[in-house]
This record gives structure tokens, sequence and C-alpha cells, in this order.
């Protein structure tokens, strides 16, 4: 079969038609992005983030956390920001949110302060992506070039936060499909999960794990936690979950789940003969392979479904719509 030339340049240009929207969605994500028109943005952004990690180091780990929680609902565009309003249902008040997710007064102190220099030019879902590179720094974890140029939804989904969002109490084959819904693969899953060497977790998450007598944790382990986690109330009482490091965003969280130390069950699910065995054994073994392939997950997750060009708005206040 012959096809002319008239005809394949049709095609060709018909093709690259199709490739064109998702292409644009990352070309016009750009580390430069706000060289010109705010060139002390990320400058200001560090300052607001290492002043509320230096008051507490939790917040590291939470605000890494809220760049997570924020992408993998309708992509990264700050839409876990927005407070509810009679037409918004609020992100916020999801389960896997509710009473854990924080750091929404730090990004809003670091919009105030663009806002005084370079105001309606740098985006809430911007400032989330830059204070979780910063928050890695500062607790001893890999920096990245952050990509900018991401703009602010209009709208928030709770039904998606409640559906889309990894569960502590998820088996592999699940949090295995649901990063690669969003174009994740089990390696950068393994890796994202390399975040839960620092920060805490409340008792509800895990009580039901170190009171199973399961073969899957170390009985030592189990009765540890258990002093600060009794079988009946006292749900919100927290816990490291890295006993070791627990300020430190390092590689001994996949050192712990060979020692069966994991803290939520989604933890040690990640070394229990699958396939991401080979995975953990080779980030507990090298702490360069953990931090090289957490910061590129950490990109790769900035790029999911970003709005930018004309789409979206840039917020004056990250909880609200302009």
């Amino acid at each position: 079969m012959s096809i002319s030339n008239n005809s394949f340049a049709a095609i060709v240009a018909i093709f690259s038609l199709l490739l064109l929207p998702s292409m644009q969605c990352h070309a016009q994500l750009s580390s430069t992005f706000y060289d010109r028109t705010c060139p002390n943005a990320l400058n200001t952004i560090r300052t607001s983030v290492r002043q509320a990690v230096s008051r507490e180091r939790r917040m590291a780990a939470s605000l890494i956390r809220l760049h997570f929680h924020d992408c993998f609902v309708q992509g990264c565009d700050a839409s876990i920001l927005l407070d509810e309003t009679p037409t918004i249902v609020s992100e916020k008040t999801a389960l896997p949110n509710l009473g854990s997710v924080r750091g929404y007064g730090i990004i809003e102190d670091a919009k105030r302060e663009l806002e005084k220099t370079c105001p309606g030019v740098v985006s809430c879902a911007d400032i989330l992506a830059v204070a979780a590179r910063d928050a890695s720094t500062l607790v001893g974890g890999p920096s990245w070039t952050v990509k900018l140029g991401r703009r602010d939804s209009t709208t928030a989904s709770h039904t998606l936060a409640e559906t889309d969002l990894p569960g502590p109490f998820d088996p592999l084959t699940r949090l295995i499909s649901g990063f690669a819904n969003k174009g994740l693969s089990t390696r950068d899953m393994v890796a994202l999960s390399g975040a839960h060497s620092i920060g805490q977790a409340q008792c509800f998450l895990f009580r039901d794990r170190i009171y199973s007598n399961e073969s899957d944790i170390d009985a030592g382990f189990a009765s540890t936690r258990r002093r600060q986690c009794p079988q009946e109330d006292q749900n919100g009482n927290l816990a490291p979950l890295d006993l070791v490091t627990p300020n430190q965003l390092d590689n001994n969280y996949f050192k712990n789940l060979r020692q069966r130390k994991g803290l939520l069950q989604s933890d040690q699910v990640l070394l229990s003969g699958g396939s991401t065995d080979d995975i953990v054994l080779e980030y507990s073994n090298s702490p360069r392979a953990f931090a090289s392939d957490f910061a590129a997950a950490m990109i790769r997750m900035g790029d999911i479904s970003p709005l930018t060009g004309s789409n979206g708005i840039i917020r004056t206040v990250c909880g609200a719509i302009n």
C-alpha cells in the first residue's frame, strides 16, 4: 500500500495536533518561569519554609505531604488549599486530609510576602512545589530543580480526595495501581514512600498493626509502639514513623522495613514478598540511590496535570477564589 506525500503530511499534522495539548502542558513549566516577573520568588518561599521548619521539624514532613495530597487530586493545582464556601466542597474535610494535613498557614505566609513584591504573579500551586523541595533539603533530604509555571484551580474535588489518595491500609496492588493512574511508576511509588522517614502518624492508623501479632511486625517494635497507643481511645496520639532518625529524610525508612519495623501497614507491605522487595533492598543499601530516585519522583509528581497558559488563575489568597 502506498501513501502519497500529501496524505503522509496530513497524517503527521493530525498526529502532532493530538500530541500538542500534553506537550504544551509540560513545555510551559520551566525552572526560570519567574526569573523576570518575580526574581526573588524562590528566596521568599525558602525563607517562610525555613522559619517554619526551624520552629517545628515535623513541618517539613507536613509540607511534603501537602504537595503530594494536592497533586494526587485533579493535579498540582493548589485545590487542596481552597476553603469551604457555598459553591466549593473543600478537600480539607475529606477523610485522608481531615485533622492530619497541615502547613496551610505556611503556604499562606509565603503567598502574603510574595503579594507584597510581585502581586498576582506567583501561583499557590508553585509555592506548594517549591516548599516541598525546600522542606526536603532542610531535613537532610535531596534537592531538585523545581519546574514552575503552574496556575491555580478555581475548583476543588472532595470526592477525588476521598478516592484517589493512597491509604495507610492499602495492599500493594492498590498502591501500585493508584500511582500508575497518576503516571507514576512502581519505583516512583516506593521512592516517594520514603518520605515516611520523617513525620508522625496518629494511633488509630497503626493500632491494628501493632496489636495484630502477625509475622510481618517485629514483636519488640510492636510492644514499644503500644505504650503510646492503647487498644482503645487516644486515637490522635502521635508516633514518629521512624524511631531512629525521626527528623532526618534518609534511607533509614527502608532499613526499618527490613527489620519488620514499618509503622503503617502500607509501609511494611513494600517488603512482603512482592514486586517491590528488590527496590526496598536497594534503597536500604544505597542512600544515594534513594535520594536520586526520590528527587526524580518528586519532579514527576509535580508534573501531574498542571494548569498552564490561560487555564486556571493566580489566586491572591491561596484559600479562596479571587
